[in-house]
């Protein structure tokens, strides 16, 4: 059935009557809505304005794609949840909220993490892909998928107080597709540079800001009106509040759509990203062996890899060495006892140690397994 043909309910006119009487918008525009598919990555802090901004809008479909518990944490930005939600899935919670915020709608929901295996079914039954996530595979991996299927990727991005907005593999007029993230990013950054928001945080108002501005840009993509970010990236900061728009060209070395494309199925985007953790191996320390070492006064130095507002948040008592400066402190690091490096979950200190281990030759380095975080839950007596 066309958009055309979809017609509405007395509820719904009612609903929907701001819209229906936009000069320009009109009813057409919300036929188009209605008619809709839309896909949304990830349930979280960018994920739930966005989700609801479209239900309300009344998109007719709208599947979520997500594998998580709603945590205490998420409560300071996933204006979605409550408290009532803890310890549930997030999709589950998700639906019941979107549900009541507008029961003409539909929300299938996809509870499992997105992989290489079962992206290309997912996202092929919807129209519009938008991606909320927080790690570059997701991101590289959705990006691919997209572009392999033709789908328009609304993408948004939060860190801090800044974050991002722009619309990739966006089809004109013409059916020429525009840039795509590869286009913006050819290669990811080194593991652990760049922290997700569990590491590096985020002001909670910012993927308020920002995820609105991603339902946006998914609503003038499905109904065609004003002018969609395709070729330019949105950069907020808001901490100056300032505004910036770049333009993106595509990139003739581009993997997937250059002149000589490489890659033409979906493929290991942790080990693109070179955060696989089962290669090559480093020495890793339990936090019950490292408050033995402790107790038994063990000889060691302890190496914090966090950035100093981390640190003067919570530490425990370790040398304060950023990820990102590590290397120039190679002589601060010690060659004569065992070295224990952490940062909050492990993922910033195995960076550290491969890159110690890779360029100066270290062979007495130790990832504390967790890190901060299972130093600190751990119920061990020292």
């Amino acid at each position: 059935m066309s958009y055309q043909e979809i017609e509405f309910s007395a509820a719904e006119q009612r609903r929907y009557h701001r819209h229906l009487i936009i000069p320009g918008f009109g009813p057409e525009g919300q036929q188009k809505l209605k008619a809709a598919r839309v896909l949304v990555i990830g349930a979280g802090g960018l994920g739930s304005p966005l989700l609801m901004y479209l239900a309300a809008a009344g998109v007719g479909h709208i599947g979520i794609v997500d594998f998580d518990v709603v945590e205490d944490s998420n409560l300071q930005r996933q204006v979605l949840f409550g408290a009532a939600d803890l310890g549930q899935l997030k999709v589950e919670a998700a639906k019941r909220r979107l549900e009541d915020l507008n029961p003409h709608i539909r929300i299938t929901l996809h509870q499992e993490k997105l992989s290489a295996e079962n992206a290309l079914a997912i996202l092929a039954a919807y129209d519009v892909i938008a991606d909320g996530s927080d790690n570059f595979p997701t991101r590289y991996l959705v990006n691919d998928a997209c572009v392999l299927l033709g789908k328009p990727n609304v993408y948004a991005a939060v860190s801090r107080f800044e974050g991002q907005v722009s619309v990739f593999n966006y089809a004109g007029q013409a059916g020429d597709f525009g840039p795509n993230y590869r286009d913006l990013h050819p290669v990811p950054p080194p593991p652990g540079l760049i922290p997700n928001c569990a590491e590096g945080g985020v002001l909670g108002v910012l993927p308020g800001i920002i995820g609105s501005l991603q339902a946006l840009e998914v609503v003038k993509v499905i109904t065609g009106l004003g002018e969609v970010l395709n070729g330019r990236i949105f950069i907020f900061d808001g901490l100056h509040f300032e505004t910036r728009t770049f333009n993106i060209r595509k990139r003739e070395d581009n993997p997937l759509n250059g002149k000589k494309p490489t890659i033409t199925r979906l493929i290991d985007y942790e080990q693109f990203c070179h955060t696989r953790t089962d290669v090559p191996s480093i020495k890793e320390l339990s936090v019950r062996d490292f408050k033995q070492w402790q107790a038994s006064r063990e000889p060691f130095q302890l190496i914090d890899v966090r950035e100093p507002e981390e640190y003067a948040m919570a530490n425990i008592g370790g040398e304060l060495i950023p990820v990102a400066r590590i290397l120039e402190n190679e002589s601060r690091i010690s060659r004569d006892r065992k070295v224990v490096v952490h940062c909050k979950s492990g993922s910033r200190s195995t960076k550290a140690i491969r890159d110690l281990e890779r360029k100066f030759g270290f062979d007495n380095l130790y990832n504390l397994s967790g890190g901060l975080e299972a130093y600190l839950e751990a119920d061990i007596p020292i």
